[in-house]
């Protein structure tokens, strides 16, 4: 609607033919945008049937500035902030241009001090993600357009080799990405960790994405990435010390959490792996103690044992 509203002060009696082309949308959508800035922002748009284009029939000294609360301008702020940790990656440039048109538009009367927000705010990733920005974005575009990629992977302790895939969805998880792809020897959906992608090319095909893939059932009942085919009752106790930090996040979907009357706190959950909550028992020390089920308490009691004779 801004670019409408520019084209309408340049004259000239755009149609909505014109408008669409320059603003890569439908005629329909130019029909719709107008009926908006008439009707709802009170704009004085008229058709001239001679000039066969849209005019302003009166002065309009700018476009109608979005109303937007303190808290709205906050929240701004610290999208702005969490942005860092993108920096150099292909999503700096298109969400920063897209905050600053943001900006350009918000009321001239905000008295908020952004100044005061600036030294408020801040974000810090503990162990921040090593990324081939080349390959991170041959990735992004490869996601967003459906195309097919030649990865060269290397999985932790092997040497690389070649994976022909269907970029499905990129995700950020726990701070880390992952691409999810549908792998054509394995005839399966993998996951990948890109900083172990050595090489990714587009092999100039393109795909239909299945209609069964939804991220959101696939890690359902997982800890973390890892889906497995398993169902396991996970029933952890933490002391004291340890209850009151498990308290405080919900770890996942499916927990239950129970207060000991000594101040501990036994936590369920139902998983289908449990690769990864493995090593989160293990991080916690003799702070917990797996309950349930039995392979989880050996395998964390078998990587404890290793760590002392270490």
């Amino acid at each position: 609607m801004l670019r409408i509203h520019q084209a309408l002060q340049a004259g000239g009696f755009p149609n909505a033919s014109k408008l669409a082309r320059e603003v890569e949308v439908s005629t329909k959508t130019i029909h719709r945008d107008v009926e908006f800035m008439r009707d709802r922002l009170n704009l004085p748009i008229e058709y001239d049937a001679r000039h066969n284009g849209y005019h302003y029939t009166g002065e309009v000294s700018g476009f109608p500035t979005m109303q937007i609360t303190e808290g709205e301008i906050f929240a701004l702020v610290v999208a702005e902030k969490a942005l860092q940790q993108y920096r150099g990656t292909s999503f700096e440039k298109p969400l920063l241009s897209a905050i600053k048109k943001m900006e350009q538009a918000l009321p001239d009367t905000i008295s908020l001090n952004l100044a005061d927000i600036e030294q408020t705010i801040s974000f810090r990733t503990r162990a921040e993600p090593i990324l081939n920005l080349e390959i991170f974005d041959v990735l992004a575009k490869a996601v967003a357009q459906r195309q097919q990629l030649e990865l060269h992977y290397r999985k932790p302790g092997h040497t690389a080799e070649k994976r022909l895939v269907d970029a499905y969805h990129l995700a950020n998880i726990n701070g880390e990405w992952f691409l999810f792809a549908f792998d054509h020897a394995r005839k399966d959906l993998r996951t990948f960790a890109p900083a172990r992608i050595q090489s990714a090319q587009p092999t100039g095909k393109t795909f239909e994405r299945s209609q069964k893939f939804s991220l959101e059932k696939r890690l359902r009942d997982s800890f973390g990435v890892h889906a497995g085919e398993g169902k396991f009752e996970v029933v952890i106790r933490f002391a004291p010390r340890a209850a009151d930090y498990i308290r405080e996040k919900k770890w996942h979907a499916s927990q239950t959490l129970r207060d000991l009357k000594d101040g501990g706190a036994e936590l369920r959950m139902k998983l289908s792996s449990l690769a990864e909550v493995e090593r989160w028992v293990l991080s916690w020390g003799g702070e917990a103690k797996v309950l349930k089920p039995k392979e989880l308490a050996e395998t964390v009691r078998n990587a404890a044992k290793k760590i002392l004779a270490g």
